[in-house]
């Protein structure tokens, strides 16, 4: 499913002003965005806590673009179906907070939506290589997960890179995602090694000019394909 000469921005609402959430996916819609990423988390696996299936079907009715949503959360085997429902088109499950993995990705699949596993900066990518068949993206996390506006781990480009390689060892066709510090500076270095989607969050909504930010991230990622 991953387009080799094309990268999607996926911005994510984690930096937007929680109280204006409509117009900020409107922006998002109007700057050229692809997705919008979502990110859920529950206070306990992260140390964070954000929104749930509620604020994902408000955000359902308002917008066309894909929801992106990403569970950072301790219980993804039992709520799953929550965020279908919610109308998640793509979810994406930690592999180190979810119990059955390929059956959490037989799940989403089976709803017809988008199949994601994400690996923490500490979890290499040979955790993920009796899953890489059932899952339609893979997302490396660039920083600790929890927050937003942290800097990018500069070992996440090997790691992508090997992640890139481990899916053609096994003919899979994954979407390689990478979240945390994308910037201008970054997008072309993890593009450079096979991603293919980046959720940019900071670098995005605290520009004036939101549309200009995404189509830098997108050039500077483009220009190093």
């Amino acid at each position: 499913m991953a387009d080799r000469d094309r990268v999607l921005i996926a911005p994510s609402i984690l930096s937007a002003d929680f109280t204006r959430l409509a117009d900020a996916v409107a922006m998002m819609e109007a700057a050229g965005a692809d997705w919008i990423h979502v990110d859920v988390m529950d206070g306990h696996f992260v140390p964070n806590l954000t929104i749930g299936p509620p604020v994902v079907k408000a955000l359902k009715r308002i917008t066309e673009l894909p929801l992106d949503v990403h569970l950072m959360i301790s219980n993804a085997d039992e709520t799953l179906e929550w965020y279908l429902d919610a109308g998640a088109d793509g979810l994406t499950v930690h592999a180190e907070a979810t119990h059955h993995l390929h059956r959490a990705l037989q799940t989403i699949r089976a709803a017809g939506r988008i199949a994601g596993v994400s690996l923490n900066p500490a979890t290499p990518v040979e955790a993920i290589r009796e899953v890489l068949g059932e899952a339609d993206l893979v997302l490396v996390m660039s920083v600790n997960p929890g927050f937003g506006g942290q800097a990018f781990i500069p070992r996440a480009v090997e790691k992508t890179a090997g992640l890139a390689e481990l899916a053609d060892s096994e003919g899979t066709d994954v979407l390689i995602q990478v979240d945390g510090g994308i910037n201008t500076e970054t997008a072309p270095m993890v593009a450079s090694v096979g991603a293919r989607c980046l959720v940019a969050g900071n670098a995005v909504f605290s520009e004036p000019d939101p549309a200009g930010a995404i189509a830098r991230i997108r050039a500077a990622a483009e220009a190093a394909l």
